[in-house]
């Protein structure tokens, strides 16, 4: 069975590009990277992509007159790579409506936080300084609207009550890198299906368990 070739798009360090990588590296893996592209010509990523033996291109979104012509060799560069699946890691530019519309469900996204509460940056500071017992991370497919779209997976994170936002976005990082490959494998062996404003799954082990922080005494 042929697997699902992926674009992953990056600013910055790449360290969920690292994930995908080391995913896709077991032949059992349904998915295969088929370019990253970054939109900043010194993000440390592309380095990861060529000792990977990937594809990796620049498209340097500051070259472009507008964000639309910026996005417009975006999308002619993932359709020539033959791109079934974009995944956003760390890709810090906001993409306009006409090209979440082309990318529509198939196109998903990480972020620092249980969505939808803490859309957008610092969101372990804001996690900590709000004083909610539990973070994480999501998986979610892209709409217009910023960190926003139907949920794949999440992973969840206790808040310590001696946390710093460096040490709690370790921790939520280290699950980041855990469930991003599992979203793809999700989708590459056609497990996922948008309905609305929804992602199901089907054929997969749901959590039961109650989550309780701090524990309740006796």
């Amino acid at each position: 069975m042929a697997k699902m070739k992926i674009a992953v798009l990056i600013s910055g360090r790449g360290s969920n590009l690292q994930s995908l990588i080391d995913a896709c590296a077991d032949d059992g893996f349904p998915a295969e990277i088929a370019v990253v592209i970054a939109n900043r010509p010194d993000a440390k990523g592309l380095q990861r992509a060529d000792e990977a033996g990937i594809d990796a291109k620049i498209i340097d979104h500051t070259a472009f007159p507008t964000r639309e012509t910026f996005e417009d060799m975006l999308h002619a560069t993932l359709v020539t790579a033959k791109v079934q699946l974009v995944c956003l890691a760390g890709f810090m530019r906001l993409l306009n409506a006409g090209f979440v519309n082309r990318w529509r469900d198939r196109m998903i996204n990480i972020h620092p936080s249980l969505l939808p509460a803490f859309r957008g940056l610092h969101t372990q500071e804001r996690a900590i300084e709000s004083g909610v017992r539990y973070t994480g991370c999501t998986i979610h497919f892209v709409r217009q609207e910023m960190d926003d779209g139907p949920i794949i997976l999440q992973a969840v994170c206790p808040i310590r009550p001696d946390d710093t936002a460096d040490e709690l976005t370790a921790r939520v990082l280290d699950l980041e890198h855990r469930i991003y490959p599992e979203a793809v494998r999700l989708i590459a062996r056609g497990k996922v299906r948008v309905h609305g404003n929804r992602a199901l799954i089907k054929d997969c082990e749901w959590q039961q368990n109650c989550l309780i922080n701090p524990m309740i005494g006796g």
